[in-house]
């Protein structure tokens, strides 16, 4: 029997396009999120993520879901996002309840208090989007780019069961 493995695969380096392009999404990411985060960490006292979790609850019925679901929504662990809400519960923005027909389960809920942050929040966070990304980019550019994104987005969110995704850990 021959125990001598099969020579390794040559890997599909990127061009030098593809490079390029690789590259300036990546600064062109860590820039953006590192300038919504200031801006939020500036008016509104919170880093962005926060913000991203208090519009989730804003836009769910009764402002309240499922610990599971917002972590989803958020593509955030587990952990992090109980780090996340012990913080939101601690401002007063967020309260947890258990849920009723699942003793493991605890809902997110916002408050008047979340509420009222957030709607005071929005506007300039709204501006520094729109400033630093929509405002840049022509009505054809937005439409590739939302459909690009799109794409990659479905293809690293497999349906498996067993599917090594962030809110699964």
């Amino acid at each position: 029997m021959n125990t001598a493995s099969a020579p390794a695969e040559e890997p599909r380096w990127l061009t030098d396009e593809e490079q390029r392009t690789w590259r300036a999404y990546m600064h062109a990411a860590t820039l953006l999120e590192d300038h919504l985060d200031r801006q939020l960490q500036r008016d509104a006292g919170m880093p962005h993520v926060y913000y991203g979790l208090l519009v989730q609850l804003v836009e769910a019925p009764r402002r309240r879901l499922r610990m599971t679901e917002l972590a989803m929504n958020a593509k955030i662990t587990r952990s992090r996002l109980s780090h996340a809400i012990a913080r939101l519960e601690k401002n007063g923005w967020v309260r947890r309840e258990d849920c009723p027909s699942d003793r493991r389960g605890q809902f997110a809920v916002l408050t008047d208090e979340g509420h009222e942050m957030l709607r005071q929040a929005a506007p300039g966070h709204v501006s520094a989007v729109r400033q630093a990304f929509f405002d840049r980019l022509t009505p054809e550019q937005n439409q590739a780019l939302g459909d690009a994104m799109r794409v990659i987005a479905e293809g690293l969110q497999p349906k498996d069961a067993g599917a090594d995704l962030p809110w699964l850990r």
